[in-house]
């Protein structure tokens, strides 16, 4: 992934309600990965060697959908359905 890469993680927030977090490669040579745990997401933004900028975490079970978007996405186009990632 590269700039303007993004995540999108929708988390239940209780009471009906569910949030949205939007992680996003914010400068040239940065990339955004997703690991995926029993209890954990954690989704960082990693510079071209590795080393990690910030980094989001989320308890995996009210994790409802995490959606990637890749840097040749146009912000235009029709998204597709969220599929939730099996934790």
């Amino acid at each position: 992934m590269a700039k303007n890469d993004r995540v999108e993680v929708l988390v239940d927030a209780g009471g009906g309600a569910a949030r949205e977090y939007v992680i996003r490669a914010t400068r040239a040579g940065r990339r955004v990965e997703v690991k995926t745990s029993r209890t954990t997401v954690e989704v960082s933004e990693l510079t071209r060697n590795g080393g990690v900028v910030r980094t989001a975490r989320f308890m995996a079970p009210r994790v409802l959908a995490i959606v990637e978007h890749p840097a040749g996405d146009e912000e235009g186009a029709p998204a597709e359905p969220a599929r939730p990632k099996a934790a």
